[in-house]
């Protein structure tokens, strides 16, 4: 049941739902710029954009930001580079900056503060998504109440079993960084990293799931902050 309901491979799970909903939301979000829309996805990968090309969206000018080195996408731009500094790109250097489940990894509050910034200021339209912190089920070990637990004992479990979509890491140090670095966000610490956006809640009935903190135009009608997302 966890896994029909979050894994994105599937079209009929919840995850791919919410994929399709945020697209629709990032197409509003651009819907006043011209082809073809510059875009700067921190984090991402090219499976997200090919699903959203082919099913008809508009033409994109797409860079994929990653630390991986090894990463190869044909019809994509890649850069290797931190979401904490991007230097490399001047001042409203994309027409909008797009993030999906990246800043939850960054670091402490500081460095999500950083990230935070530095894809505000290389695109006047954004959209970053991260999971609540209060949903029961864990996002990324699908354990409910996962991160609820003491860091000791989820290193500890990290260690012995795989979990959800992480492979177990037996190492007892690199299990306690892997714990270490996932840094779940409430609305409140959303807003104070995004102060000039708006921030939507996605829902799971009553329950909140994730944020998205969007910026741009388009969204004067938006719910103000806490508005679900539709």
């Amino acid at each position: 049941m966890v896994w029909s309901f979050a894994d994105n491979r599937d079209p009929r799970s919840w995850a791919s739902r919410s994929r399709a909903r945020r697209i629709r939301l990032f197409e509003r979000l651009i819907a006043h710029l011209p082809d073809p829309v510059r875009v700067l996805d921190v984090g991402g990968g090219p499976r997200f954009w090919r699903e959203y090309l082919r099913g008809g969206g508009r033409p994109l000018q797409i860079t994929l930001l990653n630390l991986d080195p090894g990463q190869r996408a044909e019809g994509f731009d890649l850069v290797v580079a931190d979401a904490r500094d991007l230097h490399m790109f001047d001042d409203a250097a994309f027409d909008a900056c797009f993030s999906n489940s990246l800043i939850e990894h960054v670091g402490t509050f500081y460095d999500q503060q950083r990230a935070a910034r530095e894809m505000a200021r290389v695109a006047p339209v954004y959209m970053v998504q991260t999971p609540h912190r209060g949903f029961p089920l864990e996002p990324h070990f699908l354990v409910p109440g996962f991160h609820q637990l003491p860091l000791w004992l989820q290193a500890r479990l990290h260690q012995r079993f795989n979990l959800g979509w992480i492979a177990a890491q037996p190492d007892a140090v690199l299990a306690r960084a892997d714990v270490e670095q996932i840094r779940l966000l409430s609305c409140a610490q959303m807003q104070r990293l995004f102060p000039h956006a708006r921030v939507l809640r996605e829902a799971v009935g009553p329950l909140t799931k994730s944020w998205i903190a969007v910026h741009g135009p388009q969204l004067r009608h938006v719910p103000c902050s806490g508005g679900r997302l539709h």
